[in-house]
């Protein structure tokens, strides 16, 4: 069950967004573990990180966040970050209604 991966985070079982909305396209490659660019399906509008807080925050989604040092394309110092689920809550995720809404979001 989702609500015992999520213990850490919060007393709330995680909530699926909306499969069609950016949320829900951020969430559909954390769930299948893909890597997500930040280009795609963003386009601009909205920061990764601030999907992601949302999914953490309003969602109650477990998203781990690794940053690190980096070099951006110019030269220029900065830091890079990884978002992902841990495999246990990807697992619980599509045991349960996680599939189908997978499904729904592609």
């Amino acid at each position: 069950m989702l609500r015992a991966y999520n213990a850490g985070m919060s007393s709330k079982p995680p909530i699926f967004p909306g499969p069609r909305t950016m949320r829900g396209a951020v969430l559909a490659v954390l769930l299948s573990n893909a890597d997500q660019t930040g280009k795609e399906p963003l386009r601009g509008r909205v920061t990764l990180a601030a999907i992601v807080k949302a999914l953490k925050r309003k969602y109650h989604w477990p998203i781990e966040t690794v940053s690190f040092p980096s070099t951006s394309a110019d030269g220029r110092a900065t830091w890079a970050t990884v978002y992902s689920l841990p495999p246990e809550v990807i697992e619980a995720a599509l045991d349960e209604r996680g599939l189908d809404w997978l499904k729904s979001a592609s």
